[in-house]
């Protein structure tokens, strides 16, 4: 495809590959980030084999893992009797697969580093709030006989300040887009009322090894605890705790029971007392609320909507950031091929169809399990997911949609 003038809006994972990979096919690529000085923040995420797959094509794998931790199984188990309800490996798909847990901002500064060093326009601190319709190119511009003029959008930001124009604009500012409201696609957006509180701390014991381990207590209460490896900067290995908690119930545990929270942690999870030790207060906490965010399609003749800003979902099966970079990598594919970009673009709907359908239909369907205000549906786990677990058909079915590799609902696979 012929050079392209490419706005970027955020900078977070999918924005950050996608420029990448497009500025490396020889684009015209402006990034637009709100945040002056982005730093690497966050918690802990798994990558997936997908994700994994993913940034070895930008060349990153290597230098991001190694400051991960290797997961090779998922461990979920009750608290009263620590009854199992799953215990899924990698290799249950493939010997190949594993996953890697990570502080997301490892990632991010990596990430970052090569957007800078790849001939990315980088425009921090500009927060774009609107697109507005620009004047058409000339026809034929840069496109040869028999092609349409592109449609254009200039970015206007919070101070009224107009960016571009540019022929394609790529939305991947998170959940909480408001530029989704910007083109007639149809989208249907709702949040979550369940959250989760996330405590990034030290295992200097190296207690919490190779497993994302999982208690729960019916669907009201969840203890996640997921190695993180050494973080951004760091030596000491790290462990991501994350609490299954109600937004509208947050701050009474924050103001009131943080101490009985703890308690509970070490109820749960006595290992985790060294760790539990460490929090010293609500500025030591992130808390994270989730959206589902359903699109027909992601895409018009001349935007397009990646990452969270075109499928947000429930972390339930972490897949957020793996379906952010295979959006990356799908569209810049896509925008190899001789055609004209508003077919390019139908292309990358079509070819991301079925993936993003199995897994934000398999996640909205999961996340009362473990996430909700009806006790039944964790009485029903309780009894069916140790069936599904120990039935090989169904145990490799979970275990390839933990990987990230479920393509749709007829058996197919991606190819990595």
């Amino acid at each position: 495809m012929r050079r392209l003038s490419i706005g970027v809006i955020g900078c977070g994972t999918a924005g950050s590959a996608v420029a990448i990979f497009l500025a490396r096919a020889g684009h015209h690529v402006t990034v637009y980030e709100r945040v002056r000085e982005p730093g690497p923040v966050g918690a802990g995420i798994t990558l997936q084999p997908t994700g994994l797959h993913v940034l070895e094509k930008l060349g990153l794998k290597r230098e991001i893992v190694s400051r991960g931790a290797r997961i090779d199984r998922l461990h979920c188990v009750t608290h009263t009797k620590k009854r199992t309800l799953l215990d899924l490996h990698y290799r249950h798909a493939s010997d190949r697969f594993y996953g890697v847990g990570i502080h997301r901002g490892v990632v991010f500064q990596s990430l970052f580093h090569e957007v800078q060093e790849s001939g990315v326009d980088l425009r921090l601190g500009v927060s774009c709030v609107d697109l507005e319709r620009a004047e058409p190119a000339a026809e034929g511009f840069a496109g040869g006989p028999g092609r349409s003029a592109p449609r254009r959008y200039r970015i206007v930001d919070d101070e009224g300040r107009r960016h571009g124009p540019h022929e394609l604009v790529l939305v991947c500012d998170g959940a909480r887009s408001s530029f989704r409201d910007d083109t007639d696609l149809t989208k249907v957006v709702s949040p979550y009322a369940w959250g989760a509180l996330w405590f990034v701390g030290e295992d200097k014991e190296k207690r919490f090894r190779r497993t994302l381990y999982q208690v729960v207590e019916k669907n009201q209460k969840m203890l996640g605890l997921l190695p993180s490896g050494t973080g951004p900067s760091g030596i000491t290995p790290l462990v991501s705790l994350y609490w299954s908690v109600r937004a509208d119930r947050l701050e009474e545990l924050l103001s009131t029971g943080i101490e009985r929270w703890k308690d509970e942690i070490l109820d749960m999870v006595p290992d985790a007392e060294d760790l539990v030790f460490q929090i010293r207060g609500r500025e030591s906490l992130l808390f994270s609320v989730y959206h589902d965010v359903r699109m027909a399609r992601w895409n018009t003749r001349s935007v397009v909507y990646l990452g969270d800003a075109g499928h947000a979902m429930s972390p339930q099966l972490g897949q957020g950031c793996n379906l952010a970079l295979w959006d990356a990598m799908t569209l810049a594919d896509c925008l190899t091929a001789d055609v004209e970009l508003p077919t390019a673009l139908d292309t990358y709907s079509r070819i991301r169809r079925e993936h993003l359908a199995f897994y934000q239909l398999a996640t909205r369907w999961l996340t009362p399990f473990f996430q909700g205000d009806d006790e039944g549906f964790g009485t029903l786990r309780d009894v069916a997911m140790p069936i599904m677990n120990k039935i090989g058909f169904t145990r490799k079915i979970m275990a390839l949609s933990m990987c990230g590799v479920v393509d749709g609902f007829f058996g197919k696979t991606l190819a990595i």
